[in-house]
């Protein structure tokens, strides 16, 4: 037994040495002579130093040929390589050169070699390897490994390799955080060709802390709108550690609280490290495609978790009242429209609007002394010779005329007599008014236009008495004209058309067409219709009575030559 013990003793230290530190490799950068390099696009790439070039930490190698211009770089300097950095490169201050070949990762021959993961992680204060990608795609096993411009074989640190090309570390350090690279060499068509490959190395900090959760913090409410996409986001904080020992999880509670009723859903994972603070961040996220009312009434709850513990968060999704964009421009766009509507209403009907206020509502005083008119009356009538006769006898004439409403003595007497007959006899005789006819108190040789013109501004109000011909006759007319233009400057003048002989703007066709000041104003004026043939017209002078001025001309106010006009 004690035989053994001194046996063991002797061959302990000696694999203990060759393992750990006791025949460190003395394998030098001797292959950076080699000259043909070959590494692997968008992979970080060592520049190789010639050891042959003396300080050869300053020199630089530059590539040579056409539009190898500004592709220069010294001895140890770290890129991505690309495509366009394949080439011959020649270093200053030696006649040796090297070829580069920066390959694909989509190139067939090359699967092997380019399947396996180019990064780990390693425990601190523990020991780890760290494997060179494609280490198993070939028998030659022969490795060098480099940490920045050096070997890691002639770095003050304790490493030994191992016989399948791995780099083996004793015990892991801070400060082994960075790119390692790895040569092999590989023989094809006669060229030794050294593939570098990158090897990113992560040290992992002891966990001593469970995950902290930073969004969502508790319960939280997210609003959300029914028809829309959503993403429920789990933001966690981890101390450095490795993959596998950590994992952020969404879930959903179907109903109840207990746990096997939550559904695992499938969470997309986002990693971001800040070594400078022993940290990282990982997102879990899961993407709803469509919301739906029955989201609303689940709860979602992220889980992180670590080798020490779990942390957890929950989201109720809330129906968002939302103020639609397309609200917001429609309203603005459909006032701007009302408004430019009715501006263009305005424009367009500005001349009926002003005979409709003008008509309905009075904004100037009348004064009966300064007109010496009630009653301005316009009128066309033909008599035929049965009316020339005379249809009324002198009692049934008086009756007209006796009364406060002319039909109240005998029904229907007074409508067999021409509206032109009648209404003049009414309104001067029975009620009052001062009545004003172009063919009596107008004095002949004057301008007829002038004579109008004049006679209007004489006249608290102008009844034209409308017919078929009354619209043909282009001196009636020119009276009605010339009246609608005097209202639209004088709102204190009142204009009445009566229609008579069930005569309408719609049906009355005169031969000439009449101005379009005319046209427009019979469409909106308020007007009487008197039609003879109706069994009582009691309404259309009790219509009539009520649009007459409230005041009479008093006619002993007016001087002798007022009279008549001149």
């Amino acid at each position: 037994m004690q035989t053994i013990r001194i046996l063991f003793s002797f061959i302990f230290p000696i694999f203990s040495e060759e393992c750990c530190g006791g025949r460190p490799e003395r394998k030098t950068a001797e292959r950076d002579a080699n000259r043909h390099y070959r590494a692997v696009e968008g992979e970080m790439f060592l520049m190789p130093c010639i050891e042959s070039v003396s300080s050869h930490n300053n020199t630089v190698c530059s590539a040579a040929g056409e539009g190898a211009e500004g592709r220069s770089f010294h001895c140890g300097t770290k890129f991505s390589v690309e495509a366009k950095h394949s080439g011959k490169y020649t270093c200053s201050g030696s006649k040796l050169s090297f070829h580069l070949q920066v390959v694909k990762r989509s190139e067939s021959s090359l699967g092997c070699f380019l399947s396996e993961e180019n990064s780990v992680e390693l425990l601190i204060k523990k020991g780890g390897t760290v494997p060179c990608p494609g280490h198993t795609c070939s028998n030659n096993t022969d490795t060098i490994w480099y940490k920045d411009h050096k070997a890691v074989s002639e770095q003050n640190r304790k490493s030994c390799q191992t016989w399948n090309g791995a780099l083996y570390l004793c015990r892991v350090f801070a400060l082994d955080t960075g790119v390692y690279f790895c040569d092999r060499q590989i023989l094809e068509q006669g060229v030794n060709w050294t593939f570098r490959r990158a090897v990113n190395v992560t040290v992992i900090h002891n966990v001593s802390d469970p995950p902290t959760i930073l969004y969502p913090g508790g319960n939280a409410i997210q609003d959300v709108e029914l028809g829309l996409p959503h993403t429920l986001e789990c933001r966690v904080r981890f101390t450095f550690e490795t993959k596998s020992s950590r994992e952020v999880l969404w879930y959903m509670w179907n109903y109840g609280c207990k746990t096997e009723n939550m559904t695992l859903l499938p969470t997309e994972e986002e990693f971001r490290q800040f070594p400078e603070i022993s940290e990282c961040e990982v997102f879990g996220r899961v993407h709803i495609e469509q919301v739906t009312r029955q989201h609303l009434n689940q709860r979602y709850t992220c889980i992180a978790r670590n080798i020490i513990g779990k942390s957890s968060a929950t989201i109720q999704l809330k129906e968002k009242t939302r103020v639609k964009w397309s609200s917001l421009v429609e309203y603005p766009v459909a006032s701007l429209l009302f408004v430019a509507g009715l501006g263009i209403v305005l424009r367009v009907k500005w001349l009926e609007i002003q005979l409709l206020c003008r008509s309905y509502f009075k904004h100037r005083k009348q004064d009966g002394d300064e007109k010496e008119f009630d009653v301005f009356l316009s009128c066309v009538w033909s008599p035929s010779p049965a009316e020339v006769e005379g249809i009324l006898t002198n009692s049934d004439e008086d009756a007209c005329l006796t009364g406060v409403d002319p039909l109240t003595t005998r029904e229907g007497v007074c409508t067999q007599r021409p509206l032109e007959v009648v209404l003049p006899r009414v309104i001067e005789e029975q009620w009052g008014y001062r009545l004003c006819l172009l063919e009596r108190d107008v004095a002949p040789g004057g301008a007829f236009t002038n004579d109008v013109v004049l006679a209007i501004q004489r006249s608290r109000m102008l009844i034209c008495l409308l017919s078929a011909d009354y619209l043909s006759n282009s001196n009636a007319v020119f009276v009605l004209e010339s009246g609608i233009q005097a209202l639209l400057q004088n709102s204190a003048l009142k204009l009445l058309p009566i229609w008579t002989g069930r005569a309408s703007a719609s049906l009355v066709q005169p031969d000439s067409p009449l101005p379009t000041l005319v046209q427009r104003a019979l469409k909106v004026l308020p007007s009487l219709d008197w039609t003879s043939a109706q069994p009582s017209t009691s309404g259309f002078w009790r219509s009539l009575r009520k649009a007459m001025p409230d005041q009479r001309v008093k006619l002993d106010s007016l001087a002798p030559n007022q009279l008549i006009l001149t």
